[in-house]
């Protein structure tokens, strides 16, 4: 089987570990979020992963550079979201600071992978 250029990015696997990790968190939260908290932390963490996917297929430097954006974009946006899911307490604070720390490191990450894509 193929391995595409993505599936190879460290910051593409971790990405990938945090979504899976997102989908267990917010499977605990109340049915009343399903269509709110839930459905948005999903949707921002799968954004990560498949917006650096998606950035591996573009051609020039500046529209990798571009996907990365909005991936880093995305995953401040899950921050946001974690942030309130933990202070509602629909996310203890353990957890919380385990997502808040894998966050942190892709970030990290996303920024050098930005200025690598724009320096390359």
């Amino acid at each position: 089987m193929h391995t595409f250029s993505f599936e190879k990015l460290e910051v593409w696997k971790n990405t990938k570990s945090l979504t899976i990790n997102i989908y267990k968190n917010v499977s605990k939260f109340p049915t009343s979020e399903k269509y709110g908290l839930v459905s948005q932390m999903q949707r921002a963490a799968v954004s990560v992963a498949s917006n650096i996917a998606e950035g591996t297929s573009s051609k020039t430097k500046a529209d990798k550079a571009h996907f990365t954006t909005i991936a880093y974009s995305s995953l401040m946006e899950l921050l946001n979201q974690a942030i309130i899911a933990n202070e509602l307490g629909y996310i203890d604070n353990e957890n919380y600071l385990k997502l808040r720390e894998m966050i942190t490191y892709i970030a990290d990450q996303l920024n050098s992978l930005h200025k690598y894509q724009l320096n390359c």
